[in-house]
């Protein structure tokens, strides 16, 4: 009933209207103070400064927000994701029709009014400047302007510049830049990455930091003299308003003292501050204290909060019943089984909260399921209640009752197959079994043993004698191994021993071997971290398997023939006996038998102990990425899931011939197998569909799925509120939380759930809960959108002028690569395209719009040559953005190369690590031990590197010291180390390196292995533990973090670099890597 007076309250508040709402987000006072526009449940509203009832300005199903006003006060412009990314639009600030400005695919920010207020100005990643010298990182937007009226978009910086305020003239415009792609609503940090307030004149071009704190200093915004500055700092430990002289920065002022709360969306009008406060609009004048808007809202939501979704799709799990006319499964959360020919679905479990770990009970007569609730996970089962309702799938009423349940967590359940006992995890790090008649329970891992990175990321198998359990166990995040363990606690076994990654083990053959996954014989990455290839391999517990496992094809087929003409003989003589008895006595003794039958337990398994791990059979004869694996009935083939190249297929080997064919093609991602109690057919589940495949007559059929889920979106996101803040409190690699009351945090957050009404929102709430951990690799997304055919702007790879004011498109370079570098084309810089697909391009339009939807589609271009008049029309094929980036990745480490070596004279090389991976240890291989071979030194370019895990291998790599050479009289012809750099080397930090690239930072630093450049490192060395949500978002937190070589943790921990130079707007952005210039300087000194 409480959750049920919940779900009528939220209903009642949404139709009725609310006063003091809070999560009222991107707050802005109208330049004269009297109004302010903010969002409220993804639209804009407008309420008179001094409070009251607030005006509703835009009624659309995409989230709208980030509203700024015109000098007049007349127009504002907003952000909306209308056609699936955020666009710029404007419109009047009384009400009416909004109108779209921009149309390019990147998400764009509208900050301010220019100081003319004819355009909008707005921060995007579209295409740097020509000249630009910085990595084209994706964290790295430029500044543009276009007009309030539409028109072509202009760029008036290649360098991130946010949330800027220009001054009354516009001579000076002020604002905070961005270093890299920290999430936005992290707190309490303090390192070289946060944000700096600058000032540029627009006249001169120069740019002055104006500060320069290790604290976050943002959204800045003039004095009405203009003299001083009001922003937003975390210098008290959380957000709060500043006042700085710009005429002396040292008289700085705290305006406000806020503590629990962050203050948000700095704004100003006539004398007037206005900002955000634990979701509630405030006002301020200086020298006064902060005062409350009171704010009443009457709206209704735009849609139904509850609401029916198809399920026939989006599936994330799996079983298949024991009698295999039944699929068990989950959709969106929810329990579902489905019948394995016909359409009928049903729906099992009704909860707001997540259902995941699905399996059968005992003869099928049960499903088995964890679910979140009340604080943590439990072990639930359902039943059918009407024996006259044999399958679940077609039942009418159910049973659910607790099977697990304690004051810790409890999940991924299995019954053994004599349904006697139940494996489960308890508290995500211990591994239990419980004896389900006695109530007594054995642990058989525990903390010490286990370590936790995502939910549900443990595995294991119960024997077919319900005594033994194979367990997948991760006995470092770089080494899995399988164990054999006994259901009592009695014997615990490591079954491989092989350092390499052992996983995924399966019983067969009535549990007399088992298959398993091991990456031993498969190609390997070239670095210990990146991807390989792996195997199915058979372990045979008993002599007896493996002798028949190796017999000849004609010897296998010779002992099935005695093996039929034995059993037939049996058959002859029991039914000889049993005609010779009186017919009565036959019966009893039948019936007898039967009785017998059904309590004969399964014989149980056996183990040669001594040589069972020598008794080991690689079966797949190529190495492949796998999916999944089983054996046939008769265990004479191996049916698997590979992918060679691209995508995977179902491939079989005959175990006895070794011929390996692809059997079927499929086309899928990654997938599972399971058999139906026959044997017969395989149920594939990828791709969120599942599948039916006859291997035998190599049919592929869809599982038909008709269910429906009845969503009540408000009480879904409170459950996934509830399982990030349990998750997070169970799993987070610091005690202490860094020194935060996490359970007060809660409280704190999950008030604003009510005032919440899609995935962007939920997702920004979720920031900044987690913000509050002040730790790397953490915060929420939403990628959902509303629109089925979103904009994708395709591109031409050049780079455009934006100086260029006529119709048409002025090229200012062709990249290389790129769809107009090709030899057949007479195409140069100064060229102007005049028509894409015989339509003129406007000079009145954003370049963008003749490009959506284009990309790998044939374009004709009219090209005019301004020299020759000369007009010269050709086709092409436009890129991704994607397929750009990377060719202007290229053009990047190109014009550096060539930087190094002009200015080196031809001494040193370089090459750039932009993430740790396989794919960049390759290449700086190839280079250093390639083309750099004979230079003195290298420089190892790492600024913008997004981390992976590569640390180890770059390390052994940079620090080879030559022991042997190999030579004759007239030449050395080698010599050891062979694969690894002995020369010096010189690093290049900047404050985007993250993740792997804070690991490599400090350990190129504490193993001293050359000199560093350029800006400390911040404090990122640690592990992610992602996971999605059921509405389609993302989460994660810290579960695993490092510590350096004395014991100190590497997460907000930042690493200085030997020499400290930055790379200076009105530098970089004009040609200048200055801290390229400097590493060359300094490894010269070095290789003397």
């Amino acid at each position: 009933m409480k959750q049920l007076s919940l779900f009528f309250t939220l209903i009642s508040i949404s139709i009725f209207g609310q006063t003091s709402p809070k999560w009222m987000r991107h707050s802005s006072i109208s330049p004269d103070g009297t109004q302010i526009a903010f969002t409220y449940k993804g639209d804009l509203y407008k309420v008179n400064a001094k409070g009251g009832n607030a005006q509703q300005l835009t009624y659309h199903n995409a989230h709208d927000y980030k509203a700024v006003w015109n000098k007049d006060g007349s127009k504002i412009a907003f952000a909306s994701n209308r056609y699936g990314n955020f666009d710029i639009f404007v419109m009047p600030s009384k009400g009416g029709q909004a109108t779209r400005l921009t149309y390019h695919s990147n998400d764009e920010t509208p900050y301010s009014f220019s100081a003319n207020d004819k355009e909008i100005v707005f921060g995007a990643l579209r295409q740097d400047a020509v000249n630009h010298r910085q990595h084209p990182h994706r964290s790295q937007s430029e500044l543009y302007s276009v007009p309030v009226n539409t028109g072509r978009v202009t760029q008036l910086l290649t360098i991130p510049a946010e949330d800027i305020q220009f001054s009354e003239s516009g001579e000076k415009m002020i604002y905070h830049d961005k270093k890299g792609g920290e999430n936005e609503w992290r707190k309490h940090h303090t390192s070289s990455i946060t944000r700096d307030i600058w000032m540029y004149d627009t006249k001169t071009k120069v740019h002055k930091m104006i500060t320069s704190h290790n604290a976050e200093d943002r959204h800045p915004i003039f004095t009405k003299d203009e003299k001083s500055i009001y922003f937003l700092s975390e210098r008290s430990g959380s957000f709060n308003v500043y006042k700085l002289s710009l005429e002396n920065t040292n008289q700085l002022e705290q305006l406000t003292s806020f503590s629990l709360h962050p203050i948000r969306f700095l704004s100003y009008g006539n004398g007037i501050l206005s900002f955000g406060y634990d979701g509630e609009i405030y006002t301020m004048k200086e020298n006064e204290k902060p005062k409350k808007v009171n704010i009443n809202i009457i709206t209704q939501d735009k849609s139904n909060t509850d609401k029916f979704i198809s399920v026939n799709g989006g599936i994330s799990e799996m079983s298949v019943s024991p009698n295999g006319k039944e699929i068990a499964f989950i959709a969106r959360g929810e329990v579902f089984v489905t019948s394995v020919d016909k359409s009928f679905t049903k729906r099992l479990t009704k909860t707001p909260e997540n259902e995941r770990f699905v399996t059968w009970g005992p003869e099928g007569k049960s499903v088995v399921y964890s679910s979140e609730r009340n604080g943590k996970w439990s072990v639930f089962k359902t039943e059918k209640i009407r024996k006259e309702e044999p399958f679940f799938y077609a039942s009418t009423l159910l049973k659910e009752e607790t099977l697990i349940d304690n004051n810790l967590d409890n999940y991924l359940a299995q019954y053994s197959p004599d349904g006697k006992k139940i494996a489960f995890v308890e508290g995500r790090r211990t591994l239990k079994i419980k004896d389900l008649k006695t109530k007594k329970e054995v642990t058989l891992l525990t903390p010490k043993d286990l370590f936790h990175m995502r939910d549900g990321d443990k595995y294991f198998t119960w024997s077919p004698d319900s005594k033994w359990i194979l367990v997948d166990w991760s006995k470092t995040l770089s080494n899995s191994e399988v164990l054999l363990m006994a259901a009592d606690g009695s014997k615990r076994v490591n079954l491989n021993e092989s350092g390499y990654y052992d996983s995924s083990p399966k019983w067969v053959n009535g549990g007399k071997q088992m298959l398993w996954f091991s990456n031993r014989n498969g190609l390997k990455s070239y670095a210990t971290s990146g991807r390989s290839q792996s195997d199915v391999y058979s372990m045979f517990f008993t002599q007896d398997a493996w002798d028949e496992f190796n017999l000849s094809d004609e010897d296998y087929k010779l002992l099935q023939a005695v093996k039929e003409e034995e059993k037939k003989r049996k058959e002859k003589e029991i039914k000889d006996k049993k005609s010779e008895k009186d017919t009565k006595v036959k019966d009893k003794k039948a019936s007898d038998k039967k009785k017998d039958d059904k309590k004969k337990e399964t014989k149980p398994l056996t183990f040669d102990w001594d040589n069972m791990k020598d008794r080991t059979k690689r079966l797949t004869i190529h190495s492949s990425r796998l999916g999944d694996a089983v054996l046939s009935k008769k265990g004479d083939f191996l049916y698997y899931l590979a992918s060679f190249e691209g995508r995977s297929n179902l491939w079989s080997t005959n175990l006895r011939t070794r011929e390996t064919k692809m059997l079927m093609k499929l086309n899928v991602g990654f997938g599972s197998l399971q058999w139906d109690k026959e044997m017969k057919n395989l149920y594939l589940l990828s791709g969120g569909r599942i599948s039916k495949l006859n291997p035998s007559a190599k049919k592929r059929e869809g599982v038909k799925i008709k269910g429906e889920i009845k969503l009540d979106e408000y009480a879904e996101r409170k459950a996934m509120f509830d399982h990030v803040w349990i998750r997070t409190n169970a799993v987070f690699y610091e005690p202490t939380f860094h020194g935060v009351n996490w359970k007060k945090m809660k409280k704190e957050y999950q008030k604003y759930l009510p005032y919440i009404s899609n995935g962007f929102e939920f997702s920004e709430m979720l920031s900044e809960l987690l913000g509050e951990l002040n730790v790397s690799h953490s915060g929420a997304g939403y990628r959902g959108n509303n629109v089925s055919n979103a904009d994708a702007t395709a591109s031409l790879g050049i780079f455009m002028d934006y100086n260029y004011k006529d119709d048409g498109i002025k090229i200012d370079e062709i990249i290389k690569g790129g769809p107009l570098d090709k030899a057949k084309f007479k195409l140069a810089a100064g060229m102007i395209i005049k028509k894409i697909d015989g339509i003129a391009i406007d000079k009145n339009e954003d370049i963008a719009k003749y490009f959506n939807r284009k990309s790998g589609k044939f374009m004709l271009l009219d090209i005019l040559d301004p020299k020759t008049k000369k007009l010269q029309t050709i086709t092409v094929k436009p890129i991704s953005l994607g397929q750009e980036y990377n060719l202007l990745y290229k053009r990047w480490v190109k014009i550096n190369e060539k930087e190094v070596t002009d200015l080196s004279k031809g001494q040193l090389g370089y090459v750039h690590i932009p993430g740790m991976g396989d794919g960049p240890y390759r290449s700086i291989y190839q280079d250093m031990m390639g083309k750099y071979l004979d230079k003195k030194g290298v420089i190892i370019d790492t600024r913008f590197n997004g981390g992976g895990d590569l640390v180890a291998d770059l390390a052994m790599f940079f620090t080879g010291v030559p022991f042997i050479t190999y030579a004759t009289e007239a030449k050395v012809v080698g010599g050891e180390p062979t694969s690894r750099w002995t020369k010096p080397t010189l690093s290049i930090f900047n404050e985007s390196m993250y993740s792997d690239g804070h690991c490599y930072a400090q350990g190129y630093t504490d193993l001293k292995i050359g000199k560093t450049v350029g800006m400390p490192v911040p404090g990122t060395c640690s592990f992610a533990g992602w996971e999605g949500l059921q509405n389609g978002g993302y989460w994660g937190v810290v579960p695993v973090s490092a510590k350096n070589k004395a014991g100190e943790w590497m997460e907000n921990n930042q690493t200085e670099p030997t020499i400290k130079i930055k790379n200076m707007p009105g530098k970089v952005d004009n040609g200048i890597d200055q801290q390229l210039i400097r590493s060359v300087q300094e490894l010269l000194e070095d290789v003397k």
